[in-house]
């Protein structure tokens, strides 16, 4: 049997095969991302530390149990004020200064603009009308 026709028999079931594999290597290997990510963030999330939760709301991390995920986590979100939440809840750590906008980055170039437009010498807005 020469090469085309080995070809035109197996081919299709080698490139299942492979196909097949590469789809589990995948998984697999995602699995494991997931496994190192979800590892790093149970060891920054100590108590003291500044959280962002699923819902939006950030808070600093009072109680939680990083071995047992369905016990609740504490995350006081004001000062006096706790509340419990799933354990993974807590979407990531958040680091100091990455929650806020500076007020001139977030309006940029637009404000200065807004300000400093003078109208147009040319233009007939102050024209009174002839009536």
């Amino acid at each position: 049997m020469d090469f085309t026709g080995f070809i035109s028999n197996y081919g299709l079931i080698i490139l299942l095969v492979v196909l097949l594999v590469f789809m589990f290597w995948s998984s697999r290997r995602r699995q494991a991302k997931q496994k190192l990510e979800q590892e790093a963030k149970a060891r920054q999330t100590v108590p003291g530390a500044e959280v962002l939760l699923q819902g939006g709301l950030f808070g600093t991390i009072v109680e939680y149990d990083p071995t047992d995920l369905d016990k609740p986590a504490i995350v006081e979100i004001a000062p006096g004020v706790d509340i419990k939440v799933h354990s993974q809840a807590i979407l990531r750590v958040v680091t100091p200064g990455e929650e806020t906008v500076p007020g001139d980055d977030y309006l940029g170039s637009d404000a200065h603009d807004a300000v400093t437009d003078t109208p147009d010498p040319d233009s007939d807005a102050d024209a009174k009308p002839n009536a």
